[in-house]
């Protein structure tokens, strides 16, 4: 084995330096304009990634599927993937609530609110993501999830509808058996050939990050920062407390440790907090979690499922900004309120991915069901959604791979011994940078096939 590479040849390195670049860039005065300028390079790396991930998702779960053979692996599996990710959910959902009602965030910002629910142009833009809420229902997000046709799903990139097509593909080839070997065989090589165009994308990974962040801090300014502090705060600390009271006892129950699992998810966590995208970290969190022992097509399940129904991130924003609104506008939530939303909440924020800006969006279906809290108070978060989009995105990433991890380790279908050698540094050579990512493909495919031979 190599020794570790020089810090200024890892792709976290660089994706550092594109996020300090950005930031730096977009407060000075002078080069505002620039770092406005810079929003492409971050809208053309997201761009690269989402084109890569309904093919990825296709390609994962076919084949694990295909491999595994037994259906009713296949719907345990998925089973236990829904019981996880409904029980982190209300837990993310009650923590918020219980911190914002202690922290108060909101309160002594009446006459601010006031300003704000006044200025039309704030309330044109809420008007918009309140129009594109009345579109969602729970009904509608469950029809959804069937695709109008197959390649309506693969060219719109809808997770969820590539997800029921390809489990239903996947079926279908391991009830052929072995009739479907070769062709199982050539969607598996298919896989590695879109692997490797993840690697080339990589590349572009500080690029995209140092754009998407000069722009924001650019365009945003500090101004609505000043005021909004606390609740930004409040998000960000609740976050932390989530991942490392709930999401660490989690990894103590499944035996692994969440500090180790941190630092070998590194690149990915960067990646997301410069591009305020989980997405954008998809395809390498695959890699990565089969790499790290979990069943191929465990990870291809539970993985791009948590992607629409485990954003443990988004439901700790989408309470706290609730009540921080009602806080901020003098609108009084008793218990039954409170508990109400929460169960508004529980059913709403599935469908918090299912759309550009879903958070957003989501937070104002919320609202509107909800009643008692002014929609146009929405104008209160629009300067600084976008900064908390990272601390969700972030929480969210984190909990899709530990809720993957979970239910691999439930499934029997996690390789602890590699697991703890992977996280424990034994193989911290792999996905240092982009040109790793092949030695890790191989590490992956090898294992899966090892746990396929087994069962």
């Amino acid at each position: 084995m190599s020794g570790h590479k020089a810090i200024y040849k890892t792709l976290y390195f660089w994706v550092i330096t594109g996020i300090v670049l950005g930031i730096v860039i977009g407060l000075i005065p002078a080069t505002k304009g620039f770092a406005e300028s810079m929003q492409p390079f971050g809208t053309a790396f997201i761009r690269m990634v989402k084109m890569i991930i309904a093919p990825i998702i296709f390609c994962t779960v076919v084949t694990g599927i295909a491999k595994m053979g037994d259906m009713g692996k296949v719907g345990r599996v998925g089973l236990k993937c829904m019981l996880y990710f409904w029980t982190m959910t209300l837990f993310a959902l009650a923590i918020g609530l219980v911190i914002v009602n202690l922290y108060k965030p909101g309160a002594g910002m009446d006459e601010y609110a006031a300003k704000l629910q006044n200025n039309q142009a704030e309330i044109a833009k809420v008007e918009a993501y309140a129009g594109k809420a009345k579109k969602m229902s729970t009904v509608d997000f469950m029809m959804n999830i069937i695709p109008t046709s197959v390649v309506d799903a693969f060219a719109k990139g809808e997770i969820l509808q590539v997800l029921f097509f390809s489990i239903l593909f996947g079926v279908a080839l391991a009830n052929l058996g072995d009739k479907a070997k070769n062709f199982v065989r050539i969607i598996d090589e298919f896989a590695k050939g879109l692997f490797r165009v993840v690697h080339y994308i990589m590349y572009f990974a500080p690029l995209g990050a140092f754009g998407a962040m000069a722009y924001v801090v650019a365009s945003q300014g500090v101004e609505a920062l000043y005021k909004l502090l606390f609740l930004m705060v409040g998000v960000y600390s609740t976050c932390l407390i989530f991942i490392f009271v709930v999401l660490a006892m989690v990894c103590r129950l499944a035996k692994f440790s969440l500090w180790r699992y941190l630092v070998y998810i590194k690149e990915e966590i960067l990646l997301v907090l410069g591009t305020s995208s989980s997405e954008a970290a998809l395809p390498r969190m695959m890699a990565k979690l089969e790499n790290a022992g979990a069943d191929k097509s465990v990870v291809g399940l539970c993985l791009p499922m948590g992607y629409s129904f485990n954003l443990d991130g988004t439901c700790i924003y989408l309470t706290m900004a609730a009540v921080f609104l009602a806080q901020a506008t003098n609108t009084p939530l008793d218990l039954s309120h409170q508990l109400y939303l929460l169960f508004i909440l529980l059913l709403t924020s599935k469908g918090a991915a299912a759309v550009t800006g879903g958070g957003f969006i989501t937070l104002a279906a919320t609202l509107q069901t909800l009643g008692t809290i002014p929609v146009a108070s929405l104008t209160l978060l629009l300067g600084v959604d976008r900064f908390m989009s990272e601390a969700r995105a972030i929480t969210n990433l984190i909990g899709n791979g530990i809720a993957t991890l979970v239910v691999a380790k439930w499934e029997n279908a996690l390789d602890e011994a590699k697991l703890a050698r992977v996280l424990s540094g034994a193989d911290d050579e792999y996905a240092d940078d982009p040109e790793d990512m092949l030695i890790l493909e191989e590490s992956a495919e090898t294992a899966t096939v090892a746990v396929t031979s087994k069962s």
